[in-house]
Formats: C-alpha cells, structure tokens, sequence
C-alpha cells in the first residue's frame, strides 16, 4: 500500500513525501532562518535547498519512513520539543498531545520521545500508519492507529478520558487554541504550545494569544508585533518564544534554568521576510 506524508517544512514550503521520495516541493514563503542557516549552512530557501534538507533528514533519522528513529536528546537548546521534555521531566505536566508521522495524533509522556517526535519535523498536514512506529509508541496512545489522523482536539479528549490531568498540547490553529481552552473543567488543566505559525492572519494571531500558554515567533509578523505589544515574557531573540499566561512563563523560565540562561545576541538575524 501507498505511503504518503505532507508536510510545511523550511520556510512553510510544502513538501510531499510517497514511499520514502520526495515526489513534491512548493515554493518557499519565506528566503531565509537563522536556524537553518546555523545548524545547516542554508542561506536560502529554493525548492531545491527544500529537497536537500528533506531527504538529509529522512537519512538521518528515518523522517517519513519506517525506519523512524522516536527517541532523542535535545535538538535545539530552545525550542517546544524541549520545553515540553523538561516540564515532564519536573512533574509539571502529564502528558503531550503530539503529532508525528506514522502515527498521527499520540499522547506521549516520555521526556525523550517527545523531543524525537517534535524536536525536528516541521508542520505536518496529513501522514500514513506504520504500524512499526505504532508499535513502540503504544497503540492506545495513538488517536487512529488505522488511519494516523491528525486531531488535536480528540487527541485531548483521549488523553482525558486516559485519566491524565495537566496536559500540553501542540496546537497550528487559532481554532485548537479556542476549542481547547474551552475543555478545561474542574481538575483538567489544558497547557496550549503554538508552533508553526508563519503567515497566521492578525486576527488568528490574537485569538492565539488570547487562549494558548506558549507561542513561538516562527516568521510571523503578527505574533512577533503582538507578543511585543502585550509585552509578553520572550526567551531568545531570533525565533522568540513567548510566555503568554503565568503558566506559559514559569514554563520558559523552568528550561532557561535547565540550561544554564540564555545568551543575549548582538544583531540577532531575523527570518526574512516576515509574514
């Protein structure tokens, strides 16, 4: 049977993947990240730039195929993949509503495999079950192991019905964000990380801010003109990550502790354009 994964990668290009080939790559929305450019020496997106890192990342941790590698250390000293291990390392909350290819929707509560599942994949749109990968994440914590669906609001509705109390969840729309925070009831906390979220409208982006705990910078002008406005508390300076409540806040300080501070850049490069 056909395999198929789509996914927004590098500069939110879309990118689909079928039986192990990248069979398809967008146009770039966005030239350049600092973070490609310091981890990978891409100085700019091209649809071929997108390929190459793609099929680097497929060889090197199996991403979109079955040989996919679920565990991992920290990637990026900042990011929500190692926000999220650290809060559940400390006990601050249960489990992750996560995604990952060959899975879809999974509630996960080991520290390493939320890093290898979230730490290095970008936006993923729709996936294939490999039933492998099903396997060594627990079938009752996937959502469809039939299907490998993506939904993050029946996700959350598994992981409470599992028993589970203070639970993250890893959100790309301001319509998540809402519908989630409206779950919250008597003992149920609801935690909301929003990631991916380069060309979100004005409007999507304050809903965003009004319901999630954390929300990263990606290239987004709205959520970086918001989080400014509102003042919120931001780690890192050229893909901030905003602290939106108390909670959200204690969160960045708890892994700032972790490791060690952050360092202040001077003429920290931004992605360009924003949008």
């Amino acid at each position: 049977m056909d395999d198929e994964h789509v996914i927004e990668a590098l500069g939110k290009t879309r990118v689909r993947v079928k039986n192990g080939k990248v069979v398809e790559v967008g146009e770039p929305k966005v030239d350049y990240c600092p973070i490609f450019d310091k981890y990978r020496g891409i100085k700019k997106f091209t649809p071929e730039t997108v390929k190459e890192n793609i099929e680097f990342r497929m060889k090197d941790f199996g991403m979109c195929t079955k040989d996919r590698t679920v565990r991992m250390k920290d990637f990026l000293s900042f990011g929500v993949s190692e926000i999220l291990s650290t809060l559940i390392i400390e006990g601050e909350i249960d489990c992750v509503v996560s995604v990952c290819e060959g899975c879809g929707t999974v509630i996960l509560t080991d520290p390493e495999i939320v890093q290898g599942t979230g730490g290095r994949v970008s936006g993923l749109l729709c996936t294939s079950p490999y039933e492998n990968i099903i396997d060594e994440l627990g079938r009752g914590n996937v959502l469809d192991p039939e299907n490998a669906l993506i939904d993050q609001i029946e996700g959350t509705l598994k992981a409470i019905e599992m028993g589970y109390k203070k639970i993250a969840v890893t959100i790309v729309s301001a319509e998540d964000a809402k519908k989630l925070r409206e779950m919250e009831h008597d003992d149920i906390r609801i935690f909301i990380f929003a990631a991916h979220v380069t060309q979100i409208s004005k409007e999507d982006a304050k809903t965003i801010f009004d319901n999630a705990d954390v929300v990263t910078g990606c290239a987004s002008k709205y959520i970086r003109e918001i989080g400014s406005e509102e003042g919120c508390f931001r780690a890192g300076d050229s893909i901030p990550i905003y602290g939106v409540t108390e909670s959200g806040k204690k969160f960045l300080k708890m892994r700032i502790d972790k490791i060690g501070g952050l360092k202040e850049k001077k003429d920290p490069k931004l992605p360009n354009p924003l949008i």
